[in-house]
């Protein structure tokens, strides 16, 4: 990363060497190798030159403001750990400055404060989204509602998909999350305590959920094939090849396999989606659904002609499917996973909870359950998960906002069109504000007052719209699964509590297993075993 001594005479000299090594690797490269390194090296070549031209030009049109500070380098996204480095520039530079990801000036937010004042007080200002190359690729005609920018037709895509959500919760996704983790745990206890690649088990329960109140249909083949396309997709969205595209745009001119990886992807989603699609067009009956694609599909219809609503098409009803598997499946199963990884860690916080779970649901295997809107009947369990929801928030930068009009920040100018990153995980982890941030002390969210809370699912117009749902799962599951099975690493091996260095758009952890051991009178839970 490049300080301010890297420009001038020193700019030459890193070219100059950037150009040696790029014909040293490209000897000594693999045939297969070749085209990625040489692209690589080029674009850094041309992101050099480019932003030093834009470093001058931006500085002469915003002399007369008033600017957050400017942090030095433009290669900041290459830092491990990304959210992490974010958060330790604020010792010099403070909780709101900007920075240079490539070409592109954004400013990063990276506590509470800043990041409320900008999407809840000040949310029409910073409620658009940067229009970058990446997220047109995959939005279909910008007919994506997380991706999209905000104009009338978002927010009308954004009111049926939400009322497609609050109608399900409402009638239906809480017998389907708790028929489907019965149908899991029976899997589980099937496997008696024999190790398991946890985090695709619950990918498997996730993705199950979707389909099921997606499109209605839950046969191992459907879930399946979804859950691979989702995985296959955000491999591919996240891989360098693409970021780099979003740095330097016109390097999608050249040879790119990622980028091809990334289309097949694509079609392969198109083509999954639109089968479903024609399938329910085929056999709806107006008036009436069976599920949210029925919902959209009429609500889509019914709007038509209609003004001020916005000319809504079946391709919204596409993306907002698309939406649903992307932000519903590995980002909930994420999440389930670190709280097995940290419990497995704290088994005297583990014992509590199987002790609370005892009390209100009775022995294992009975049929009492918890109701989702009596959940605080298990204060431990919902502030366990609020406490990894802190620790871990699965989209820790979240997506970046783009200021739709000249606003301010803590009394620093945010000129219109700005890149706005909300730090969630940085806020979360903000010494200023939390005891001890990086340990885990669910406890914390049992004290008087509780803290000020997190901002996992986000906040403001685009706070995620998946949230009830993901609330409702970790609730349902990690409640089922907890009361009924014991957690014991294989081995005696404890997984890792670090997240992947370098891990895209969600905060990836690192594989691990788990046995999940039936609990009862042979097979007692890993707290009272200890």
């Amino acid at each position: 990363m490049w300080g301010k001594g890297a420009q001038g005479k020193g700019q030459g000299s890193h070219i100059a060497n950037w150009i040696a090594t790029a014909q040293e690797l490209y000897e000594a490269a693999p045939g297969s190798l070749h085209m990625s390194l040489v692209m690589l090296l080029l674009g850094l070549l041309l992101l050099t030159l480019l932003a030093a031209a834009r470093l001058l030009w931006g500085q002469w049109m915003l002399r007369a403001l008033h600017l957050p500070p400017l942090v030095p380098g433009f290669l900041h996204m290459l830092q491990p750990n990304l959210p992490l480095h974010l958060l330790d520039l604020t010792q010099k530079f403070g909780p709101i400055y900007r920075l240079r990801l490539g070409l592109q000036d954004v400013v990063v937010l990276n506590s509470k404060r800043t990041i409320e004042e900008a999407m809840i007080k000040k949310w029409v200002d910073f409620a658009g989204r940067p229009q970058i190359l990446s997220y047109k690729l995959v939005s279909q005609a910008d007919q994506d509602l997380s991706l999209g920018d905000y104009t009338p037709l978002w927010k009308a895509h954004k009111k049926l998909t939400r009322s497609a959500l609050l109608l399900s919760l409402r009638s239906s996704m809480e017998s389907i999350v708790e028929q489907l983790t019965q149908e899991f745990c029976e899997r589980m206890r099937a496997l008696a305590g024999t190790p398991v690649d946890i985090q695709k088990e619950f990918s498997m329960l996730t993705c199950s959920v979707i389909c099921s109140l997606t499109f209605g249909d839950k046969e191992d083949a459907t879930v399946c094939a979804f859950r691979d396309c989702t995985r296959d997709l955000m491999k591919t969205w996240d891989h360098w090849s693409i970021q780099m595209l979003d740095i330097v745009p016109f390097l999608r001119f050249f040879p790119n396999p990622g980028l091809w990886r990334l289309k097949q992807a694509m079609e392969i989603r198109d083509r999954m989606v639109g089968e479903q699609l024609r399938r329910h067009k085929e056999s709806l009956v107006p008036g009436r659904w069976r599920d949210m694609m029925d919902y959209m599909l009429q609500g889509v219809w019914k709007q038509r002609g209609k003004e001020g609503f916005g000319q809504l098409l079946e391709g919204h009803v596409h993306m907002a499917v698309v939406d649903l598997f992307i932000g519903g499946t590995e980002t909930t199963a994420i999440t389930l996973s670190w709280t097995l990884a940290f419990l497995l860690h704290h088994p005297e916080i583990l014992q509590r909870l199987q002790e609370e779970l005892d009390r209100e649901l009775g022995p294992q295997a009975s049929e009492s359950r918890v109701p989702y809107k009596d959940r605080a009947r298990l204060p431990l369990l919902n502030a366990t998960i609020t406490e990894v929801l802190r620790l871990r928030p699965v989209v820790p930068l979240a997506l970046p906002h783009r200021t739709t009009r000249p606003s301010s920040i803590s009394g620093y100018d945010i000129p219109e069109g700005t890149v706005v990153i909300a730090n969630l995980q940085g806020a979360h982890l903000d010494d200023m504000v939390w005891e001890e941030p990086h340990e885990f002390r669910p406890d914390r969210f049992l004290e008087p007052g509780a803290g000020p809370g997190q901002l996992a699912f986000g906040c403001g117009a685009r706070v995620c719209l998946g949230e009830p749902l993901a609330r409702l799962e970790l609730f349902v599951v990690l409640a089922q699964v907890l009361r009924d099975f014991a957690l014991l690493p294989p081995a005696g091996a404890l997984p890792s509590l670090q997240p992947e260095p370098y891990s895209g758009v969600n905060l990836l952890m690192q594989p691990f297993q788990v046995r999940l051991q039936p609990r009862g009178a042979r097979a007692p839970g890993l707290g009272e075993r200890q």
